[in-house]
């Protein structure tokens, strides 16, 4: 510690000049001090604004990804919803099959799917097109369907022998 009531009442002047140079040192060193101090305190401030920015960013897109799993969600329950129905459809045409209903109907149909065929490169094409759809390989395809226009083929290629 300095006295400074001791340094008042010398009159030598090398004491003097020693303790304004440790004043004026201890003024640069602490002026230095709060220097880095601020440069601090603006770091840290940028940091913490940085920080807020990227949580909001990560906030919005937690958001996206949460509204998308809904909408996946959703999307889920239709298609199941969807296959339900679909099953439900595909059980009663087989039960209406089974039962005969739509026999005369599908004939008739199978007839009007050859109309026009007056050649027989002609019925050879639309067999294969026909076949190429309603396989029962196909997602909808339809075995019972299939036999039908075979037999319409054989019937309608005989005719033309």
């Amino acid at each position: 510690m300095v006295e400074w009531e001791e340094i008042n009442k010398t009159e030598d002047e090398d004491k003097l000049r020693d303790v304004k140079l440790w004043l004026f040192k201890e003024n640069i060193r602490l002026e230095n001090e709060r220097r880095e101090l601020e440069d601090l305190n603006r770091r840290i401030l940028q940091e913490k604004k940085r920080l807020k920015e990227e949580n909001l960013f990560f906030e919005k897109k937690l958001e996206i990804l949460q509204d998308g799993f809904r909408k996946l969600d959703e999307d889920r329950q239709v298609l199941e919803r969807q296959k339900r129905e679909l099953a439900r459809e595909r059980t009663s045409y087989t039960q209406n099959q089974m039962k005969g209903i739509g026999g005369p109907v599908m004939e008739e149909t199978v007839r009007t799917l050859f109309r026009g065929t007056n050649n027989p490169l002609a019925l050879r094409k639309r067999y294969r097109d026909l076949v190429k759809i309603f396989h029962p390989d196909n997602l909808f395809g339809d075995e019972e369907l299939v036999q039908m226009i075979n037999r319409e083929f054989i019937r309608r290629k005989k005719e033309e022998a």
